[in-house]
């Protein structure tokens, strides 16, 4: 398979396509940014952040490429000083249902504790909870997108996309080839399969990228990120534009 950025960028003239999700949907985002950009090196482009907001546009073809920081996808509310993660509420779709294509994604903010976690109480309906096991709130939130999709999606106007569960690794210092074998599928990419055969009709395709970026230990940034070794986040180029050559198949055909 090949990308042909230009092909994409007449096909999407005049249109919007959003990332929203967690900094794995960003680091796609940054690939399909700089995939589009070396397809037409001569043309002028903007790039603009604005909090969790960031856009990259082609004037010449007026196209927008934004990505949306929203790791949890469900709401976070703050409540006298206190941080309220409604796991059964989406406030925010509003924004998404302008766009013309969507590419959500949502899974490792869901195991942070401690200092690290976005949430203080989580609400359900009028229940409230201190904690609860981690993959069952994150099949929760899956869930509430998915009725959320059912009930507000325009398949007519809007491409809708939920990209798989990013694989990190243990260990990817000084690797510099992919693995040979890799373990068992991750249980959120299981919730998140589940989750989208309920939906009423197929209106969301799933880019199944958790598979095959599972043999890519050693395209993490490793330590060459900031300040820590990381294993989570991709190089590029690397893995990301493999998922953007999915994407634009999906996107063209």
């Amino acid at each position: 398979m090949r990308f042909n950025g230009t092909e994409l960028l007449l096909k999407y003239k005049g249109k919007r396509i959003m990332f929203v999700g967690d900094s794995l949907g960003q680091n796609q985002w940054y690939s399909l940014a700089c995939m589009l950009h070396v397809s037409q090196p001569q043309a002028k482009y903007i790039v603009d952040r604005t909090g969790r907001h960031y856009t990259f546009t082609i004037p010449e073809y007026n196209i927008w490429l934004l990505y949306l920081g929203n790791p949890l996808i469900v709401d976070i509310a703050t409540n006298k000083g206190s941080r309220v993660l409604k796991i059964d509420s989406i406030s925010s779709g509003n924004v998404w249902k302008q766009m013309d294509v969507l590419v959500f994604d949502t899974w490792h903010w869901w195991n942070r504790t401690g200092t690290r976690q976005t949430w203080n109480i989580i609400q359900e309906g009028n229940r409230t909870y201190k904690d609860m096991d981690r993959l069952e709130l994150y099949k929760k939130a899956i869930n509430t997108w998915a009725k959320w999709a059912d009930s507000n999606h325009n398949s007519t106007k809007t491409k809708v996309f939920f990209q798989g569960v990013s694989p990190d690794h243990k260990e990817c210092e000084g690797k510099t080839r992919p693995q040979q074998s890799i373990g068992g599928l991750y249980p959120g990419q299981i919730e998140l399969e589940n989750a989208l055969k309920t939906m009423s009709n197929s209106i969301v395709r799933l880019i199944n990228i958790t598979r095959l970026s599972q043999y890519r230990a050693d395209g993490h940034q490793s330590v060459y990120s900031y300040n820590h070794m990381d294993c989570l986040h991709w190089c590029l180029p690397g893995v990301p534009d493999t998922w953007n050559l999915l994407l634009y198949h999906l996107l063209i055909s």
